[in-house]
């Protein structure tokens, strides 16, 4: 049915592109007789979950794996949170620096009754009632009360320290006078559970393009295209946020630091952050993002760190979409904002981005907390949420590609840390 040698990111952009003309298209309406729009994206929808389904599995038996055959050390983790927080204080940089510059809120100030009457706004979402900037409260939840709520809430952070915690204890018991053989056997069982796992992912990778052109039908066909003509400013600048740090800060480093060229980089990573591009979920993406840095040649323990226990600090592009939405609509009222309020927005949008990372449309449901954290009253933030969640549907696919470049970056840099300077 498509020709053998097309890669994954090219069906994936076919999928896109038509999902967009179908939206256009049929809006609301049927496709066929007896399937809507609506229809196809809960069918697509359907591959998302069975790939987060997966994902969680493939996660724990990869760090498992990890841990019992390599010596992630002290060091390494240490490496990890230091290229972490150099990757998002660029971030922030950039996105300050653009709305400090260009002020682009200006662009809405005075016109939010106006704004707010434009035709396809749709009922936020709300935070859930747990999720707070609270580094405390959010440290409290990665401790799960029995060892399976990780697996059925998909709390991606609790499952890596599970198997982290069980992987030290297969070493440890390898080392007992009578422990060896036990463990062995053990450890081939993960081996061949991790085989089996990414074997069934690679299967329902295979029919993403097609749950991509679904969804895409659906968001196309209810948003419209239509908004973009009054949330443009909006759009633009954050979306410039976002292509300053992945497709300029990213491919540098990984370049200069990393000895991988932008062909090496971007192109054998195209299937990874075409597939968080269209999912709109970094989980779902990971078996992706680890075939892609094997490509690369990046070693499978700097690959399963960044991409399996370092993923939740990996998050530049929410905490980048939460500070830079913040500082507009702040401009957007007329508010004039300090550099210490400035910075309390950069804070909680970086707790933000590491406290509720594993749930879906994480990067809208919080920015009322980052709202609120920049001063702004509660009430009109309720009123602001219904323009930006209008237009949220593409910003969320950003953030998400955003967050999977990362992820292949951390990997990138921590290999050639590795190769260089030794375990």
């Amino acid at each position: 049915m498509r020709p053998p040698h097309l890669p994954l990111f090219a069906r994936v952009l076919i999928g896109v592109a038509l999902g967009a003309v179908a939206g256009i298209a049929f809006g609301t309406g049927h496709v066929v007789p007896g399937v809507t729009t609506g229809d196809l994206g809960a069918i697509g929808i359907l591959v998302v979950r069975i790939l987060k389904m997966l994902a969680v599995p493939l996660v724990t038996f990869a760090v498992l794996d990890a841990v019992v055959r390599t010596n992630i050390s002290g060091r390494m983790g240490g490496r990890l949170v230091l290229i972490c927080l150099t990757n998002v204080s660029v971030a922030f940089v950039i996105g300050l620096t653009l709305m400090n510059t260009i002020e682009p809120g200006n662009t809405w100030y005075g016109h939010l009754d106006d704004l707010a009457s434009a035709p396809g706004l749709a009922a936020p979402k709300h935070a859930p009632p747990d999720a707070t900037l609270s580094p405390l409260a959010n440290l409290t939840k990665l401790i799960p009360e029995s060892a399976v709520q990780p697996f059925a809430e998909n709390n991606v952070i609790a499952v890596v320290l599970l198997a982290i915690l069980g992987g030290a204890a297969i070493r440890r018991v390898r080392r007992e006078p009578d422990g060896a053989e036990p463990a062995a056997a053990v450890e081939r069982f993960i081996e061949g559970t991790y085989r089996v796992l990414a074997r069934m992912l690679a299967w329902v990778v295979e029919a993403a393009p097609f749950a991509v052109f679904g969804v895409v039908a659906q968001v196309v066909g209810k948003a419209g295209l239509d908004v973009f003509a009054s949330l443009w400013a909006f759009v633009v600048v954050i979306l410039l946020g976002f292509t300053l740090h992945a497709l300029v800060y990213y491919p540098l480093m990984a370049w200069l630091v990393g000895r991988k060229p932008p062909r090496v980089y971007l192109g054998r990573g195209a299937d990874a952050i075409m597939t968080g591009l269209s999912t709109n979920s970094s989980l779902a993406t990971v078996p992706v993002t680890l075939r892609c840095l094997d490509a690369m040649e990046v070693s499978p323990e700097s690959s399963r760190l960044a991409a399996c226990i370092g993923t939740n600090l990996n998050n530049d592009g929410i905490t980048l979409y939460e500070a830079m939405a913040a500082l507009f609509l702040a401009q957007a009222l007329g508010y004039d904002l300090s550099l210490g309020a400035q910075v309390t927005i950069v804070l909680a949008s970086l707790m933000a981005g590491m406290g509720v990372a594993g749930v879906p449309e994480a990067g809208l449901i919080v920015l009322p907390l980052v709202l609120s954290a920049a001063g702004l009253p509660e009430p009109v933030v309720a009123a602001l949420l219904p323009l930006v969640f209008t237009v949220d549907w593409i910003l969320a696919r950003g953030r998400t590609a955003v967050n999977v470049m990362a992820d292949m970056l951390v990997a990138v840099l921590l290999d050639r840390w590795q190769r260089v300077k030794g375990i």
